[in-house]
């Protein structure tokens, strides 16, 4: 078992989950339920399955979640393109 607070990778995710959070506020009050929604828990699910896979046993289990947390990641960085070709931010607003 690890501890997953000690894992840059964790670390990383926290700091990316408050990144999204910051640009969740600059959209429209109309994409409360749509795109605001996903990219909050897209974004959740990444630090959240590298700690849940941390809790695992054996190395295989650990790697399988570290997949669903890249899986995620990729989700949102889909969400992330289509909130800027929507315009509803721009590009700089999308790299810290």
């Amino acid at each position: 078992m690890r501890n997953f607070k000690e894992l840059n990778i964790w670390t990383d995710g926290i700091k990316l989950v408050k990144e999204v959070y910051k640009i969740s506020k600059n959209l429209p009050e109309k994409e409360k339920f749509g795109l605001k929604s996903q990219i909050s828990r897209a974004v959740v699910s990444i630090p959240s399955n590298i700690a849940k896979g941390s809790g695992r046993n054996s190395d295989v289990e650990f790697k399988r979640y570290l997949e669903i947390a890249m899986g995620s990641s990729f989700e949102l960085e889909t969400q992330l393109v289509i909130i800027e070709e929507l315009g509803f931010v721009n590009e700089e607003a999308l790299v810290p």
